[in-house]
């Protein structure tokens, strides 16, 4: 598995004997990181060692993965066959975990997983009035997100309006954009770009207008079984900023 959202599907599914290899991000479930083999990082895999595990099937992702190191793996009379998913919101979620469940033999598993996903988001109030916001993911450049990602897709549905929703995929803005938009809140994810409050401290001069937070980014970004616990995050975030205006 070379995606760690992915990765945690895999260990929900029961899969705990077939899954040979991880990347070094496929931080979730800690007991996979500590002893499953290690196949480099997403975007640097180590093709030696997946070429050593010899897997039956290496499950990949088309934004988390590099075309050409998959192309590479997959190519030739000795690739291997590689399923890549494509996941922009939650119905592209709900069909990679069907599918995912389909390929591994695990179709009753991923449907009670999608089933308590469904559920859990059904029962997330509807916000007439979303709170408009900018989330970043990286700092030197900072960079937000557009209207065509997941990242995107769980902010509409917590109840936040983004700002740069016109942009596309991941774009590089500057404080002083942030500022001309006037957002009510800024977001600072945990990761890929591990923002801190120190972050939140140095922006807050340049944004007196807007609140700026620190989020969890694996519950806006992970599109695996770790969106059973993304509503209820989502719920409590708004609730507690609600509270504080």
């Amino acid at each position: 598995s070379l995606v760690p959202s992915q990765t945690e599907l895999l260990y929900h599914l029961g899969l705990e004997q077939e899954v040979i290899g991880i990347t070094k991000f496929c931080i979730h479930p800690d007991e996979w990181f500590r002893t499953k083999t290690r196949v480099g990082g997403t975007k640097q895999l180590n093709r030696d060692i997946i070429k050593q595990l010899n897997p039956d099937l290496i499950i990949a992702n088309k934004e988390e993965n590099v075309k050409e190191q998959i192309e590479e793996l997959s190519g030739g009379e000795k690739g291997f066959p590689v399923w890549i998913s494509d996941v922009n919101n939650l119905a592209d979620a709900y069909e990679m975990i069907e599918q995912i469940g389909l390929i591994t033999g695990k179709s009753q598993q991923a449907n009670e997983v999608t089933a308590q996903i469904k559920e859990n988001f059904s029962l997330l109030p509807i916000h007439h009035s979303p709170l408009t916001c900018c989330y970043l993911i990286w700092k030197e450049p900072f960079m937000t997100v557009g209207g065509d990602t997941f990242i995107h897709s769980m902010l509409q549905v917590a109840g936040f309006d983004n700002i740069f929703k016109n942009r596309t995929r991941y774009p590089e803005v500057t404080i002083d954009a942030i500022a001309a938009a006037n957002p009510a809140l800024l977001f600072l994810s945990s990761e890929p770009y591990p923002f801190q409050q120190k972050h939140v401290d140095e922006l807050q001069a340049g944004l007196p207008n807007t609140k700026i937070v620190l989020v969890d980014g694996e519950l806006f970004s992970w599109y695996g079984s770790r969106l059973i616990q993304a509503p209820g995050y989502f719920e409590k975030l708004r609730e507690k900023l609600e509270d504080n205006r």
